[in-house]
């Protein structure tokens, strides 16, 4: 009961953390390149994992680290490049809501690769909230035709790499601590995001008070939108299933609806259709 509870109140807390990472991305773009966003994201993330969790990386063993190794490469090296690309083209909207095929693409992962176990209610709510993100996604492309949706494809993209992720944390390290798992990830991430920052011309650019917001959002967006919620992902995939776990990306449009009317960006009748249609879906792929 008590797990359950917890499963639920993390789920929330990550779409609230998740939700609201596109705004920061889109904010970032204002001031940064997709490879210096990016990169950025990792740094901060990584440095801040290491101030709070160096200590941990002792709990894991000497053969797991192949699959940390893994893990950094599909759950945030490539997606937060991947993502910072598309924002380019496509509103944040959008890009959240495409998001929301993680799910699917973990269940058809884990199932063909991972020997992954599903019930028939966790198949029905993955196609309900797919039809819900469909929804969302047909009333997007109407409201906003100028948008290049080919660079939709790289969401598609990270998505897979999402759902390898999951898969691999469960199968492979569901024994090691989340912080450990976190911090492992991207102390070996840390260098090669430095290592393509340097390649940009971050450096003789950092003086314009806009670069500098644009700072500002990225360094929210790696502490808490990276490093803290991957913590608490870690742990939510632990204690639940793979396809619970990545359900999240059915809520996380939902919260980036809100933050896009702030920003100005329309939410219509039938986005908000869309958005419930969503929330059964996350409902039935959890409920036993």
């Amino acid at each position: 009961m008590v797990s359950k509870q917890f499963k639920w109140g993390f789920l929330f807390l990550l779409a609230l953390i998740w939700g609201s990472s596109f705004i920061l991305i889109k904010k970032g773009l204002v001031g940064l390149t997709a490879f210096q966003l990016g990169s950025l994201r990792i740094i901060f993330a990584a440095l801040f994992l290491l101030l709070i969790g160096f200590r941990s990386l002792v709990k894991i063993p000497h053969h797991q680290w192949k699959y940390i190794a893994l893990t950094s490469l599909f759950g945030t090296f490539i997606p937060a490049y991947l993502f910072a690309i598309a924002q380019t083209q496509i509103d944040s909207s959008i890009s959240s809501i495409l998001n929301s095929l993680t799910p699917l693409n973990t269940l058809l992962i884990g199932a063909l690769f991972f020997g992954l176990d599903f019930r028939r209610n966790q198949i029905f709510g993955v196609l309900i909230g797919l039809v819900g993100s469909a929804l969302l996604i047909w009333n997007g492309a109407v409201h906003h035709p100028n948008q290049n949706y080919y660079y939709a494809f790289l969401v598609l993209i990270a998505s897979i790499c999402y759902a390898t992720n999951v898969n691999l944390i469960k199968k492979y390290l569901s024994d090691l601590p989340p912080l450990s798992i976190t911090t492992g990830n991207f102390l070996v991430l840390l260098f090669p995001a430095l290592a393509v920052l340097y390649s940009t011309d971050f450096f003789a650019m950092t003086y314009g008070a806009e670069v500098q917001e644009s700072v500002l959002y990225i360094l929210i967006l790696g502490v808490l939108g990276t490093g803290i919620a991957n913590i608490i992902f870690f742990k939510l995939i632990q204690i639940s299933s793979p396809v619970f776990a990545t359900s999240v990306t059915y809520l996380i449009p939902v919260v980036a609806f809100f933050w896009g009317m702030l920003d100005q960006e329309l939410l219509t009748p039938v986005q908000l259709f869309g958005a419930f249609i969503v929330l059964v879906g996350v409902y039935l792929s959890a409920r036993k």
